[in-house]
């Protein structure tokens, strides 16, 4: 599935695709993700998915694209016929700030929708560092929630759900 849609006024149109993982520029902008997350929580903390976590079955993963530039990444992972989660969910440092998150998130929300899922989770740090990304999850209808799935309750992770029409 591709979509397009138009960017903030400093930004081309950002192009969302789904995503095989083999691309050099991927496995950068991943090994940068998992460097910020290890960076701002403890090991135990960490549940962001590698490239091989990525490719297991059940896990769909897409890419953004500004021009020939890679802007961002995020995936879907089915837990079950009704529930998805939002995994990996990151913008390359210079596309920030400028809609990027927005549009991959949105569009991982009419993934989930078209798949006909009840409900949608997602885990992130509580840590400061993470501020932008919570403040994204909640201004499209995000509400923390307990531990979900296979998490335990923990002090270093915000647990979130979006019920979906």
């Amino acid at each position: 599935m591709t979509t397009e849609d138009s960017a903030p006024e400093d930004c081309a149109t950002i192009e969302i695709r789904e995503d095989d993982l083999t691309g050099p520029e991927i496995a950068q902008l991943l090994s940068d993700h998992l460097t910020f997350v290890f960076e701002q929580s403890p090991p135990e903390s960490c549940h962001a998915l590698d490239l091989s976590g990525l490719k297991q079955p059940g896990v769909t993963f897409w890419s953004a694209w500004i021009g020939a530039a890679l802007a961002g990444c995020g995936a879907l992972m089915e837990l079950d016929a009704e529930t998805g989660e939002i995994k990996s969910m990151r913008t390359d440092e210079g596309h920030r700030r400028r809609g990027v998150g927005g549009r991959m998130l949105d569009h991982l929300l009419a993934v989930a929708r078209a798949r006909d899922y009840r409900r949608v989770y997602l885990e992130t740090g509580s840590q400061p560092g993470f501020a932008p990304a919570r403040a994204l999850y909640e201004s499209r209808g995000f509400t923390e929630c307990g531990a979900y799935g296979d998490y335990s309750a923990d002090p270093n992770s915000c647990f979130f759900t979006l019920a979906l029409d």
